[in-house]
């Protein structure tokens, strides 16, 4: 279309003028002064373009909302997880000092640091101190229990093996503690604790023995009377105690939680343990 404009006014004006194409899109005939100008010089208009605009320009980009959508969702993304890991770690420490705080109470009202000094069902004397960088689980009960002592003593063994599925964590020692000393002497205990886990160790002792190690863990238990056959029951503390390391209480666990569940805190508390003693 160029072209025909451009030999339409050649035609008209003569071939000695020259056309100058103006901005406004307007041709301006030169005069005949330029006519050797015209004869020595080609003849050009400029060709529509679709890739660029003339005179260095460009077209006006469509990346740039992009940019700006992709860096304000950086921004988000970066602003966002920071918040995250300083909320993580804020709980995390509140945790801790939540965990240690805890520890330190129990420390001061020393629940289970009196030591004991019985035997097991092996015959050998025990004390706290043989225990100690262990992780123990603790039950008082007595071997003519029917029913309640049993079923603690075997979740208590479930709660020993689960745990032992898991070869990173420390071996738990559980122990059976009798509360009715008159009755359970070494045989019985020896007899007894083989029904259950082969870690679990009985222990037993003289009456007074057995009083001391039940007040310096507050277990409570009382004899009932006896009947014709010359058999009673003896009513007692049904809790599960966990020890530390250190021979500290730890927590305790009552008929309610199963198996997984106190396996699951034992799990934690090795996790988060301190040791408090050297």
């Amino acid at each position: 279309a160029v072209y025909q404009v451009q030999r339409s006014l050649s035609m008209t004006f003569g071939s000695c003028h020259r056309l100058k194409y103006m901005n406004n899109g307007l041709f301006k005939i030169a005069g005949p002064m330029d006519r050797h100008k015209l004869c020595c010089s080609s003849f050009s208009l400029p060709r529509p373009f679709s890739q660029g605009a003339p005179n260095g320009t460009s077209p006006k980009s469509t990346s740039t909302p992009r940019i700006k959508l992709k860096t304000r969702l950086l921004v988000t993304l970066i602003f966002g997880g920071s918040i995250l890991a300083t909320w993580y770690f804020v709980r995390s420490e509140k945790e801790k000092k939540e965990q240690l705080r805890r520890i330190e109470q129990l420390r001061k009202v020393a629940i289970g640091q009196g030591d004991f000094d019985l035997v097991d069902h092996h015959g050998r004397p025990r004390t706290k101190k043989d225990f100690l960088g262990q992780w123990v689980l603790m039950y008082f009960g007595f071997t003519h229990c029917p029913d309640i002592c049993p079923d603690e003593l075997e979740k208590m063994s479930s709660v020993v093996s689960i745990l032992d599925e898991h070869q990173e964590l420390p071996r738990v020692q559980p122990i059976f503690v009798t509360v009715d000393p008159e009755r359970d002497d070494i045989k019985a205990m020896a007899s007894y604790v083989k029904d259950f886990h082969p870690r679990l160790l009985g222990l037993t002792g003289t009456p007074e023995q057995v009083k001391a190690a039940g007040k310096a863990y507050r277990v409570y238990y009382s004899m009932g009377p006896k009947d014709d056959d010359n058999d009673y029951i003896v009513d007692h503390t049904i809790i599960i105690y966990l020890l530390n390391p250190d021979g500290l209480f730890l927590d305790y666990y009552n008929r309610s939680k199963s198996d997984k569940q106190i396996a699951e805190s034992i799990k934690k508390h090795m996790q988060t343990y301190v040791k408090l003693f050297t």
